[in-house]
Parts: structure tokens; sequence; C-alpha cells
């Protein structure tokens, strides 16, 4: 929906998703009935190559859908292999309330704010309600459970999330077990709270065989990379997440975050740059930037950018953590305090956005009480992504954090080591 009602012509919104042609299309509805009208146009020239119609009930939307993409793949003279036809193949009959319900619940599942997720999980909630079989359903309410209880969003403790995150998952599989979205599902889970690293790895192999084509498997695949030390390959594969699914804010901030992760400073801000041209009120957008201004010792502009990311996110703890530890960088300690003590304020005995207050301590150079918190937080049982961080690079030298990362089943980090290509000023 991100081109609807913007006034550009089809060769300006090609060269933005990098693609030679444009599908055009338009969904009436009467009744019980659907007719799907789509046509093939050649970016360039405006040519039309291709048009067609079709029609069928509604529960048939799924295979509506994949009739028009085969008949495209055919226009384009794409032979698609037989994974690829097995998950056209593959379009059960759905509910069209709930399947309405479900749309609506990955759309603000996207947004990645605290209220788009309470509302995502609503949605699917209503598309279960309708359709108690819908497998997808239950792969979003885990997806949004998830996401809940990582330290990113801490809207749940993770102990309160992730058993509702993993018994959705579970039921996805239950209904569908080739179903991709529910395999990425579960790794996701298994990554982000079980730390089960060799069953999360099965999982996104699974789901991407299942479905090679489905960007979240990716986007997520991508963190598990880059959490095991494997930088260059999870940076290929939050490429390829975002080629398929161009248009996607959340994975192109985290491309960024990634080239952070990575060193690779000027490179993660030209892409978050990029992620903030197509949506300046994405908040995550203004804190991936943030942090790398930050690594650049651009203080001011980091700084700014924290602040408009707390802005757009009515109050992310994460977000304010990092302006926190800007201010105690560029030597505003007196700001650093006040946040860091309202931050601890605020913490439940269950909360694992302990986390977010060690990195302020670190700013600080306080690295005693950032063991203690980081500590608070692997009890537990946080996201250990957030380690990955450059901003925790004075700490990696310390033994303590080389013990906390050896219990958590994660391989010690060089922080001088530039990890992938060359690094940013």
């Amino acid at each position: 929906m991100t081109y609807k009602g913007v006034r550009k012509r089809l060769p300006e919104i090609a060269r933005e998703l990098n693609v030679e042609g444009v599908v055009e299309g338009t969904v009436l509805r009467s009744g019980e009935r659907i007719r799907i009208t789509a046509q093939l146009i050649q970016a360039p020239d405006e040519k039309h190559l291709w048009a067609q119609s079709y029609e069928g009930d509604l529960q048939d939307t799924l295979a509506l859908q994949n009739n028009v993409a085969r008949a495209i793949a055919g226009q384009i003279q794409v032979t698609l292999n037989r994974r690829e036809e097995a998950v056209l193949e593959n379009s059960k009959k759905v509910n069209p309330e709930a399947y309405d319900a479900y749309l609506k619940g990955r759309y603000f599942w996207n947004k990645r704010t605290g209220e788009g997720l309470k509302k995502a999980v609503d949605y699917f909630d209503r598309a279960i309600a309708t359709d108690p079989a819908f497998a997808r359903a239950y792969s979003g309410l885990a997806d949004s459970y998830a996401l809940m209880g990582d330290w990113e969003y801490g809207i749940l403790s993770p102990r309160d999330a992730f058993p509702r995150a993993k018994a959705a998952a579970t039921k996805a599989l239950a209904l569908d077990d080739k179903l991709s979205e529910a395999h990425t599902s579960l790794a996701f889970i298994l990554d982000l709270y079980e730390w089960g690293w060799a069953s999360a790895e099965k999982e996104y192999q699974r789901a991407l065989a299942l479905n090679p084509g489905y960007a979240t498997a990716h986007h997520w695949y991508a963190w598990h990379l880059i959490v095991m030390g494997r930088n260059g390959e999870g940076i290929a594969e939050l490429t390829k997440a975002e080629s398929l699914d161009p248009l996607s804010l959340i994975i192109s901030a985290d491309l960024a975050d990634a080239l952070c992760i990575a060193h690779r400073y000027d490179e993660s801000v030209e892409q978050s740059q990029k992620t903030i041209a197509m949506d300046p009120y994405f908040a995550v957008a203004h804190y991936q930037l943030g942090q790398a201004l930050e690594r650049k010792r651009k203080h001011d502009e980091a700084i700014a950018e924290f602040r408009r990311a707390i802005e757009l996110s009515g109050g992310n703890t994460t977000f304010e953590s990092n302006l926190a530890n800007a201010y105690a960088v560029s030597g505003r300690k007196e700001e650093a305090m006040k946040i860091v003590k309202d931050l601890e304020s605020r913490q439940s005995r269950d909360s694992s956005t302990g986390s977010n207050i060690a990195l302020i301590y670190v700013g600080l150079g306080d690295n005693a009480r950032a063991m203690i918190w980081l500590n608070k937080a692997y009890q537990a049982r946080f996201n250990p992504s957030i380690l990955l961080r450059p901003v925790f690079d004075p700490l990696r030298s310390d033994p303590r954090f080389q013990d906390l990362l050896s219990r958590i089943g994660l391989p010690s980090r060089d922080p001088v080591t530039k990890q992938t290509g060359q690094a940013g000023k």
C-alpha cells in the first residue's frame, strides 16, 4: 500500500523497487464472490504486456492470488522450481473475515511499535476466533508475542511473552507443518528466549526450504547468523530479505543495524537515511541512525535522532537508554544519570530490559554496575543480540562479559576487529 495515492510515474516506482516491470491490480468484492484483475507493465516505456481477470469465492482468495503469480511468472518466462511450485499449490481455503483480520494484524505487527503490537495481537486473536484452524493467524500471534517480550520493545517480560509465543507457534505447526511462517516463528523463539541455537538453525533451514521467498525467514535467519558471529552471511541474508520485500521498513532498518554491528558505520548511516526517506515517521530507523552517528562521534546528531525516535515511539525504553548512553559519552553525565535512575525505578524483578540499563553504565564508565544489570537480564532470559552492539565494545575484554557470553552459548568477539568489510569513520 506504500504507493497508494502517490503521484509517481511507473518508471520512478520501478527504479525505487529496482525492478523492470510493475504489476497493477484491482480487487472487487460482490457478496461472497471476488474478482482480481492484474496487468503487467514494462516500466521504462510503460508498455502493457499482459492483463487478465480471475473470479472465485472469497474463501479461495489465496488460490486466486497464486494463479495470478503463476500467470505472471509465465509471462516473464520464469521457470518455477519444485519448491516454488509447491508454495503456489499449497493454497488452502480461508475464511474471508479471518483472512481480513490476519492481514490487519500483519499490518500493525510491521509497524514495530508497542501499540502496533498490541493491536496485532487483537487482530490475530480475532482471526483465530473466526477460524480456529487458520495456521497463519497463530504464526502471526506467535511473532507478535515474541516481539512484545524482546528488549527492543519490552511490553511484556520474556517469561510472560515467550511461553505464549511458543504455544501459538506450536499450534500453527500442528495445523500445518508445511507452513514456512510457522517454522520461522518457532526458530525466532528458540533464538530469542530458549537460546537453542542448533534447533533454531534447523527450523530456519526448514522454513527457507518450504518457502524461499518468505522475506521474514531470511530477515530473522540473518540475525541468527549474526548472533553466531557469521556477520558476512547475516548481512547477505538481510540483503536477500530486502530484495524480496524492498518496501519493508523493519528489514531496511535492521540492515542498517547489522552494518553498525559490523563497524561499517558510513554504510549504516546511508542505509538508515534510505529507510527514513521511505517513511520519516518510522521510529526504529531514527534509532538505528542514532547508533551509527554516535559511533562516528557525531554526538549532537545522534542525540537528536534518539530524541526523535523516542517521540515517534511514545517513549521506547531502548531508545531512552541509547539517548542516555549518548549523553554519557558526550560528557553530559548528569542527564544520563537522570535517565538511568528513572529506568531503574521502573524495572520489575522479571524484566529483561536490564540490558538497556547496562549500556548506560558502560557509557558512564561503570563496568561493574553494567555487569550487575547484564546478569539480571540474563536471569530474566533476555534477547542477547543486544550484546552485539558496538556500545558494549568497552566490555568485551572483561572476563565477566566473556563468561556471560559463554553461559548463553555465544562466541566471543574482538572489539577491535572489523567483522566484515571496511569500517566507517
